[in-house]
C-alpha cells in the first residue's frame, strides 16, 4: 500500500477488510475471552460527529486499551467503514517498527488511525469525524503503576479544536487496564536519558524482560477491561464562560483553566467508575471459564502466541495461506526471533534478508518507508476522501 506523496492527493490507508478479518481471525475473541471487555453507557455516544472521545490511558503498557476500545466501538457499529471512529496516535508509534504491534507494516493507519498533529485534529473534527483522542498523551501511557488512575495534565490543543468545531468531549473511564502490566514503574532521570534515543519512556523492570525476549514487549495480563462512557461536556460553552473568544495562544491561561476543568470532571468520573468496577481487575473465575471454552485455541489466546497469530494473519492477507503445518513452518521460520533470548537483532536481520511480504530485501529506501508506514501523514497535504454522510446516517 503506497504512502502519501509530496503533492496533494486523496489518501485513505484504512483497510476495512483487513481490520474485519483481524477481528474474525482472533482479535475479537481476545476482546471477549481474554480481556472480557465491555462498554457501559454506549447509548451516550452521538451517532454523528464532530465529537471527541476522551479516554484515560493505562500506564507503562503497550496500548492494548486503545486497541480494545477501537475494536469494541467498530463492532458496535456493525463493522461499517463509514462509521469507523478515527483514533489519533502519537507519530512515534508508526515511525519505530517495534512500536507497531509485532512490527506489522503501517498497522495503526490500516486500522483507521490518523497521525496526531495540531492541524490533523482540527481537520478531522472540521469534516465531522468521531475522533478518539487521549488527552494525557505520552505522559498518560508513561506513568508508572504507582500513578494508576491518576490523570496527567491535559493539553489545551483539543480544547481549542473542540470549541472551534462545536464538538462535545465525551469522557470515557477506562477501568482495570492499569492492571495489564501492574509491575512497572518509570523514573524521570531514566526517561530523560532514553528520550535522547527516541524512546518516550522506559518502564522498569518490565523493559529488561522485553529486551531479553521480544514477545514480552507485547505482553498483557488478562485484566477485564471496562469502558464507562460519561456525559458529553460542552467545551465551547465552557470557553464562553471563561470569556475566551480568540481561541489561540494569547488566551493560554484561560484555555488551561478549561482543560483543567475537563480533567477534574473526567477524574471524578474515573474515580467513581473504579469504585464500581475496579475491585477485582482480573476476575480469575470468568477467565478460567472463557479459556476452557476455547481450550483448542488456547495458544492464540495467550500472549505467548500473539506474535505468531498476528503476523501469520498479516502474511495470509498478502500471500497465499500455508495449507499444511510443514509449509507454515518453512514460511514463518523467522518468527522464532520473538522467542529467543536477545532476539531483537535477529528479527531486524530477518527483515533485511527476506523478500516481501516477509521482509524488505530488494526494496528501495522510499519503498520500504512507505510499506512500513514510517512517515508523517499530514491531512492538509494528503486529505481523506470526502465523507459519505448519506451512508453513515
Amino acid at each position: 500500500m503506497p504512502g502519501p506523496g509530496k503533492r496533494q492527493e486523496l489518501y485513505e490507508p484504512f483497510d476495512p477488510e483487513y481490520l474485519r478479518g483481524l477481528m474474525d481471525s482472533g482479535f475479537g475473541e481476545l476482546l471477549d475471552r481474554y480481556f472480557r471487555a465491555r462498554i457501559i453507557g454506549a447509548e451516550k455516544i452521538p451517532d454523528r460527529g464532530p465529537i471527541l472521545m476522551a479516554p484515560n490511558h493505562s500506564g507503562t503498557a503497550f496500548p492494548y486499551d486503545a486497541m480494545v476500545l477501537d475494536g469494541l466501538l467498530w463492532r458496535r457499529d456493525g463493522y461499517r467503514p463509514e462509521k469507523k471512529f478515527r483514533s489519533v496516535f502519537e507519530k512515534q508509534l508508526s515511525l519505530t517498527w517495534w512500536m507497531r504491534p509485532f512490527g506489522i507494516d503501517n498497522f495503526w493507519r490500516r486500522c483507521g488511525g490518523v497521525d496526531l498533529t495540531f492541524e490533523n485534529l482540527h481537520l478531522l473534527l472540521e469534516r465531522g469525524e468521531r475522533v478518539v483522542y487521549y488527552p494525557e498523551g505520552v505522559p498518560g501511557i508513561g506513568k508508572g503503576f504507582d500513578n494508576r488512575y491518576q490523570l496527567q495534565r491535559y493539553s489545551t490543543s483539543f480544547i481549542i479544536h473542540c470549541a472551534r468545531n462545536n464538538a462535545p468531549v465525551v469522557p470515557i473511564s477506562v477501568v482495570n487496564a492499569e492492571w495489564v502490566i501492574p509491575f512497572c514503574y518509570t523514573f524521570r532521570p531514566v526517561d530523560w536519558l532514553v528520550q535522547k534515543l527516541g524512546v518516550p519512556f522506559l518502564p522498569l523492570p518490565g523493559a529488561l524482560i522485553a529486551i531479553t525476549f521480544p514477545w514480552a514487549w507485547y505482553m498483557a495480563l488478562p485484566a477485564r477491561m471496562v469502558f464507562v462512557v460519561g456525559d458529553p461536556i460542552d467545551v465551547a460553552a465552557m470557553c464562553r464562560e471563561e470569556g475566551l473568544t480568540k481561541l489561540d495562544k494569547s488566551e493560554r491561561e484561560g484555555l488551561q483553566r478549561v482543560a483543567e476543568k475537563v480533567r477534574l470532571q473526567s477524574q471524578a468520573a474515573l474515580n467513581k467508575a473504579v469504585e464500581s468496577h475496579g475491585r477485582w481487575p482480573y476476575q480469575w473465575r470468568s477467565l478460567r471459564k472463557e479459556l476452557w471454552a476455547a481450550r483448542k485455541r488456547i495458544f492464540k489466546l495467550l500472549p505467548l502466541g500473539w506474535p505468531a497469530e498476528f503476523i501469520r494473519y498479516e502474511r495470509d492477507t498478502r500471500f497465499p495461506p500455508a495449507r499444511r503445518g510443514l509449509e507454515r513452518l518453512l514460511r514463518d521460520w523467522d518468527l522464532i526471533g520473538f522467542y529467543l533470548p536477545l532476539g531483537w537483532p535477529l528479527l531486524s536481520l530477518f527483515r533485511a534478508l527476506r523478500k516481501p511480504p516477509f521482509g524488505y530485501r530488494g526494496l528501495s529506501r522510499e519503498e520500504r518507508k512507505n510499506r512500513e508506514g514510517a512517515y508523517y501523514w499530514h491531512l492538509a497535504r494528503n486529505p481523506l476522501p470526502p465523507r459519505d454522510d448519506a451512508s453513515s446516517s
